[in-house]
């Protein structure tokens, strides 16, 4: 990457408050490596080095940026790979645009790939490894970097950058108490981790986790209808046993004043469509458009949609859309785990319970269970999982229906993807978790910008998660800082090259040490170790597209292997991070 000089310690000097004057408060908006907030250090510097120059944009004209996400999304499961599901408006935003069919996530859940997304470094870079942890709000990320070159940013949905659990030490906003003292998010609306304005919720379908600005939104909306305010309680799950009591005596009173008081559902789910999730993020989204457009500012939107994660749970006509019937669930030999590593052939034909060995501060690792094999309810799962991506879609029209209205088409780039993969009986597996399959690491992708992106191409070139907001901040006109390691893919993306990247690596960092998991991937191979176990996964993706021959074992192959552990550890050292360059010679 080409330094420029004036802007070499750019990142580093951003956090000193050279741009705001002697003994001023740093915003917390402007990202910070430096923190030493003493006057007479920072007086100290500014007579020695004179203050650091505001970054300007290098572009004349910045783009928009809209960044649509979905939740856990098989990469096949959009209509343009898929007849069988409807997905008229993510159809027509590929037509527009290009399709990438090998873009990977860092992760194959969701904390860590949410945090990598942001920040443009891996899991174990960014400090959020695993489900359970968080992103330190000390990590610089997209929006902190474009607010420093004029861009309005807002975040609407699903953040999930913390756990749903929180302690003095390690806080989280988005967890209980918290998440459900209605008060304090009538009054919150960001800065949250850069983003100006953050607009959140946390339930997957009817979760008890309901409350935020989501539970806000609905008690408006009923009571502008002359409904009771607080008739959205009947929608959601009432919290399990025990929640509250966990909570000081304040917090125990919050808490059973906003909490859900319904049972658990699946299938359709008893919430009118005006009031669900997705409604409410279009609308929110299309009024952050409306207010970037006003302020005339250019705008970074993330829109980030629940579905389709479980539950299994839409409702109607979305949940009865489908028929189980018709559903085509994988052909997968019935040997085809007993290649695999441990956990894997475990999820076949463990005890139950199996996965307590692998638990560790008291939490399992998502997946390592009995999987399920009920025929009709895995059609069932499916035809719901339809219904979700479906209704979704619906919304997501919404959004790029007035993107078009409010005449800002033209001038944004908008981005569709997800952050992570799902089973739904490939490889005789459920839902997520330490697995490493094309299922769980790779995700649709899909970019649109008119008269910039090659409309209705389709390209194999390698992407990852991590080069997201590195490629956002190029073609917004800033340089990329050097915290970020992934890799700026934007040529790729204009159709100016067809090739960025050689590998991808995803990192699955479950336990500290009773689980760890890395994959290496190129364009043809794929290989993944683990630590403490010599067992592991190689795969011909072009011989073997499904992955139902782990080559790791055989003996024709093993030369193969060592080649590809090499490589893989090279890439593993190439992605390093190094936050400033050198500045002296010791």
């Amino acid at each position: 990457m080409k330094i420029n000089k004036n802007n070499a310690a750019g990142f580093w000097v951003a956090g000193l408050i050279g741009a705001f004057g002697l003994g001023a408060v740093v915003p917390a908006i402007i990202p910070q490596v430096f923190q030493n907030n003493v006057p007479a250090v920072q007086q100290e510097y500014i007579k020695a080095y004179g203050k650091q120059a505001p970054v300007v944009p290098n572009v004349t004209n910045q783009l928009n940026i809209l960044y649509i996400t979905s939740d856990q999304h098989h990469w096949l499961r959009m209509g343009y790979n898929d007849p069988n599901i409807k997905t008229p408006n993510l159809d027509r935003l590929a037509r527009s645009g290009s399709i990438f069919d090998r873009a990977y996530t860092v992760n194959p859940v969701c904390t860590p790939t949410r945090a990598s997304m942001i920040t443009g470094m891996y899991p174990s870079q960014h400090g959020a490894y695993a489900l359970g942890t968080k992103l330190p709000e000390t990590i610089p990320t997209v929006a902190n970097y474009l607010h420093e070159v004029g861009y309005s940013s807002a975040l609407i949905g699903k953040a999930h950058f913390m756990p749903l659990a929180g302690n003095a030490t390690y806080p989280s906003l988005e967890a209980y108490p918290v998440l459900q003292d209605l008060e304090f998010w009538k009054k919150y609306h960001g800065p949250f981790y850069g983003f100006e304005h953050a607009e959140l919720a946390r339930p997957h379908g009817d979760e008890a986790h309901v409350g935020q600005h989501y539970a806000i939104w609905m008690e408006r909306k009923l009571k502008s209808e002359g409904k009771d305010p607080k008739s959205w309680k009947s929608w959601f799950r009432k919290p399990e046993k025990g929640k509250s009591e966990e909570a000081n005596a304040r917090m125990r009173e919050i808490m059973e004043e906003n909490a859900a008081i319904g049972e658990a559902q699946y299938g359709a789910w008893n919430i009118p469509e005006p009031y669900h999730l997705n409604a409410w993020i279009a609308e929110q989204t299309n009024g952050q458009i409306d207010a970037a457009v006003k302020r005339n500012k250019p705008f970074f939107i993330w829109a980030s949609f629940f579905d389709p994660h479980p539950p299994y749970l839409v409702p109607e006509p979305w949940a009865s859309m489908y028929k189980p019937e018709d559903m085509v669930l994988p052909k997968v030999p019935a040997d085809d785990l007993d290649d695999m590593p441990y956990h894997y052939r475990m999820t076949q034909s463990g005890p139950t319970g199996w996965g307590k060995e692998f638990i560790e501060d008291g939490f399992a690792v998502h997946g390592f269970t009995r999987h399920e094999k009920d025929v009709n309810k895995q059609k069932k799962d499916m035809a719901l999982y339809y219904g979700m991506i479906s209704m979704m879609d619906k919304y997501i029209g919404k959004i790029l229906d007035h993107l078009e209205q409010s005449g800002q088409l033209d001038n944004t780039m908008i981005v569709f993807t997800t952050d992570h993969g799902h089973h739904i009986g490939t490889h005789n597996l459920s839902a997520k978790g330490g697995f490493a399959m094309e299922e769980d690491l790779r995700i649709p992708f899909i970019v649109s910008w008119k008269n910039k992106v090659p409309a209705g191409k389709r390209n194999n070139a390698l992407i990852s998660v991590v080069d997201f907001a590195p490629s956002f901040l190029t073609l917004a006109g800033r340089e990329k800082p050097l915290t970020m390691t992934g890799v700026d893919v934007s040529p790729l993306w204009l159709g100016k090259t067809e090739k960025v990247r050689d590998w991808v690596i995803a990192e699955n960092h479950f336990q500290r040490t009773k689980f760890y998991q890395k994959t290496y991937i190129e364009s043809r191979y794929k290989i993944t170790w683990y630590m403490n176990t010599n067992e592991g996964e190689l795969f011909d993706l072009e011989s073997d597209p499904h992955e139902f021959k782990n080559l790791w074992q055989d003996k024709k192959h093993q030369e193969l292997k060592l080649q590809m552990m090499q490589r893989a550890m090279q890439a593993d050292m190439a992605k390093e991070s190094c936050w400033m360059p050198r500045v002296g010679p010791a």
